[in-house]
């Protein structure tokens, strides 16, 4: 198909596609895995800042917030990816890529999902309001940095976990040493399922030349995801101590050790469906995590 026959298959497919379907697929809330990885981390924040149940507004503010974001943060990634989304097998489908989605609409998406995110958080504190920014800000920058460093997932990780504390502001109106704490944790979390979730797309981010913890480790990554599982649940130790949590949370810590294991096991021979499983997974392992440190706190 020659470049003329191409935009006018894209044209074909912008004016037919149902338009709630194409900005669902866009916004990848019919894939709810990673609001609820974005999630997992919020949650753990605003129960060790509350001591407990937070105040419901806050909570929702916060949930809503995720989802939103979470969404914003998809389509600015596909806009930033439009290019390359096509030579990719698993990303060759998304809305942009094909033309259903034209890329001025998806830029004004993602401005309508943020401005609505930011009016929940003209509800809070004015400390929380001035950190919105800075989650609107990397929320942006994560797209862009797979061309300039092989460590993309550890900006994903910060903008996933700067919810935490934007969680301890609203709260308490400060970040603790426990609330620094548990971002390092999140941040190195994400870097870790995020590199498993590299690993699935490694043959083609190499012909492509897009870059990722997976390709810079090579044949090592599990070695190096291992060291940074030590580190992320060395850091949840310190969160339980700092936090005064029962032994609940430590026996939720011990479950979500024994996944990890589990899925160096499911990874050892860099299947592509076993890589995808093992990032899946760590949504049950946030949940974990999160009922170790509900209970403990009790």
């Amino acid at each position: 198909m020659d470049h003329a026959q191409c935009l006018g298959h894209n044209r074909l497919m912008l004016s037919t596609a149902p338009i709630v379907g194409r900005y669902l697929r866009l916004t990848r809330l019919n894939k709810p895995i990673g609001i609820l990885l974005v999630g997992w981390p919020m949650l753990w924040g605003l129960w060790l800042a509350a001591d407990g149940v937070p105040n419901v507004w806050t909570l929702a503010v916060f949930v809503l917030g995720a989802i939103l974001m979470r969404s914003a943060g998809c389509v600015v990634n596909d806009f930033a990816d439009r290019n390359i989304d096509g030579g990719v097998k698993r990303t060759r489908e998304r809305p942009i890529a094909t033309g259903e989605v034209a890329p001025f609409e998806a830029l004004a998406l993602c401005f309508g999902l943020c401005a609505m995110s930011f009016l929940l958080v003209l509800t809070l504190n004015t400390v929380t309001v001035a950190m919105s920014f800075v989650a609107i800000g990397l929320a942006v920058l994560y797209p862009f940095t797979k061309r300039v460093t092989f460590w993309p997932q550890a900006f994903l990780g910060a903008a996933f976990g700067w919810a935490v504390p934007m969680a301890f502001t609203a709260v308490t109106g400060t970040v603790p040493l426990v609330g620094w704490l548990l971002f390092a944790a999140t941040l190195i979390w994400a870097l870790v399922y995020d590199s498993f979730y590299a690993m699935v797309d490694r043959d083609d981010d190499l012909h492509l030349g897009v870059k990722s913890t997976a390709v810079l480790w090579g044949r090592y990554e599990l070695t190096f995801i291992a060291v940074f599982q030590l580190l992320f649940f060395g850091l949840l130790v310190g969160v339980g101590l700092l936090a005064n949590l029962g032994l609940a949370y430590y026996v939720g810590l011990g479950a979500a050790v024994v996944m990890a294991v589990y899925h160096h096991w499911l990874t050892r021979d860099r299947d592509r469906t076993a890589c995808f499983r093992a990032f899946m997974q760590h949504n049950v392992m946030g949940g974990l995590i999160f009922i170790g440190i509900v209970v403990g706190l009790m």
